[in-house]
């Protein structure tokens, strides 16, 4: 009787501290369902690679990279890999999981944490399936936690700010500003994705333009239509639309 060994997952590690990447290569050369296939250490290297190799299976990637983010990589490249986000920062969840994103993992990685996360990638069993009819949102929507934090970037500068200093989230001209009490901060995200990935107990959406945070509420008014101020606001009155009242004022009981 002839037996066919599993094929072995390809690999590719993106870490641009050298002792991390050493430490990450060890631990996955433990395992007999991984090939290493490579490591990379830059922006630019990866792109590169992406661009002119046949793409991994699974990809580890530290997301804080000399040359830049590795979000960066994932979005200029038509990607058809997995990857799981290894970071000393927490406060990137929700940009990971929209980019094909199986795990996220903090360093130091632990051996079960790492296991843990690549059992998670075989759960979702790619190779069972043709990658295009693959729906990547889908299959892995469930997995994201809810955001505790936003990345804020201001010139040259990352600001991390915590939702719960966070009095309201607005858009204007595309973009969506956080607004705390020293100012207001552009993000990445837009109002639907906030909505659906900020800890619903706090946040509340009452118009296409506007989430607000209960914490922050100064004084709700009924007349002539609903409406809400809000600590650090320069508008004095956020308008709540009309089909969000009955949703509103179940919220504010249930919050």
């Amino acid at each position: 009787m002839v037996t066919t060994m599993k094929e072995k997952t390809k690999t590719l590690i993106i870490e641009d501290e050298k002792p991390a990447a050493r430490h990450l290569s060890r631990m996955l050369s433990e395992r007999r369902d991984i090939e290493l296939i490579g490591i990379i250490h830059s922006v630019k290297e990866a792109l590169d690679f992406l661009k002119n190799q046949s793409q991994p299976d699974l990809i580890f990637a530290d997301i804080v990279l000399g040359d830049g983010l590795s979000f960066d990589i994932f979005e200029k490249t038509e990607l058809r890999s997995f990857i799981i986000y290894t970071t000393a920062f927490d406060n990137y969840t929700l940009r990971a999981f929209k980019l094909n994103s199986v795990d996220y993992l903090l360093k130091p990685i632990t051996k079960e944490e790492l296991h843990t996360a690549i059992e998670k990638y075989h759960r979702f069993s790619p190779k069972a399936q043709h990658y295009e009819n693959l729906n990547f949102s889908s299959m892995i929507a469930t997995e994201a936690p809810k955001i505790s934090r936003i990345l804020s970037k201001t010139g040259t500068n990352l600001k991390i700010i915590p939702t719960s200093d966070i009095s309201f989230f607005y858009s204007e001209n595309k973009i969506v500003y956080a607004q705390t009490k020293e100012r207001s901060y552009p993000t990445d995200f837009s109002l639907d994705e906030l909505e659906n990935n900020l800890p619903s107990p706090s946040f509340f959406r009452i118009n296409r333009q506007t989430i607000i945070h209960i914490h922050f509420i100064k004084n709700i008014c009924t007349s002539p239509t609903y409406s809400v101020q809000m600590l650090y606001s320069l508008d004095p009155h956020l308008s709540i639309s009309r089909d969000r009242i009955n949703d509103f004022k179940n919220w504010l009981t249930q919050s």
